[in-house]
């Protein structure tokens, strides 16, 4: 009961605390395996469990600790050309999004990176993913900031740069914690408070580590064929999953 009161945030009971510690390690280890999947997995699960004035926040937090981790295991394989434009939208993406008061309709945003995804999964990546990274950066930093895990969207201009399974994953990281820090800066200023979060933060982070090394180990045994095989399965049923909630708003 203490333990409940003073570490936790009072939305959080025990039970919860360790439900959403396993989410994080199921949810990295997706990412890790298989490139994508996981923060949308992870978004569904708080959405369900958290306060939504804190969901979008502390989800970036732990997106952050995640992906951070992650760039550290496979730092040698991120593909470093791709990042400067990237950071470049980020920053343009993040600054709109925070300053603009609108409110996006969550459906239309769903549908519409999920057909967008399939999309890209289908056809051949439209060039101006690989061209345009400030674009892919901006559209997507400025989306995250209302919908929460646009990892799939930028998962997308990863996958165009048609890179190996180790650099595919380590890449799509690095981008990812650019966009999250950036995130998690803004809602800082724009007065949320991430202090009564911290522990249950620290925990999913440190489970998504855990996740992280697990999946790292599949990703190992996998080729790069089966490796852009599976990706191409996990993308898609995401979007499907995007489409349905914006559509019939399950």
């Amino acid at each position: 009961m203490e333990f409940d009161l003073v570490l936790l945030p009072p939305e959080i009971s025990v039970a919860l605390f360790l439900g959403l510690i396993g989410a994080s390690f199921v949810a990295s280890f997706i990412t890790a395996a298989f490139g994508i999947g996981g923060g949308v997995l992870l978004l569904a699960v708080l959405a369900a469990l958290m306060p939504p004035a804190a969901l979008i926040p502390v989800h970036g937090v732990v997106q952050l600790g995640s992906n951070g981790l992650r760039v550290l295991l496979l730092r040698r394989f991120v593909s470093r050309p791709a990042l400067p434009g990237f950071v470049v939208g980020t920053l343009v993406g993040c600054a709109v999004g925070g300053i603009i008061v609108v409110d996006l309709p969550r459906e239309v945003v769903q549908a519409g990176v999920g057909v967008f995804i399939i999309w890209t999964v289908l056809a051949k990546p439209p060039a101006w993913l690989r061209r345009w990274p400030v674009l892919t950066g901006g559209i997507s930093s400025f989306l995250t900031m209302f919908f929460g895990a646009t990892g799939v969207f930028v998962a997308s201009y990863t996958k165009s740069l048609e890179l190996e399974r180790h650099g595919h994953v380590a890449t799509h990281a690095a981008l990812m914690t650019v966009q999250h820090l950036l995130k998690v800066i803004v809602f800082g200023i724009l007065g949320f408070a991430f202090g009564p979060w911290l522990i249950v933060v620290a925990g999913m982070i440190l489970s998504g580590f855990v996740g992280t090394w697990v999946g790292r180990a599949l990703l190992t045994r996998m080729s790069d064929l089966n490796f852009r095989r599976a990706l191409d399965v996990v993308l898609i049923l995401i979007s499907l999953r995007l489409i349905w909630a914006g559509v019939f708003g399950g």
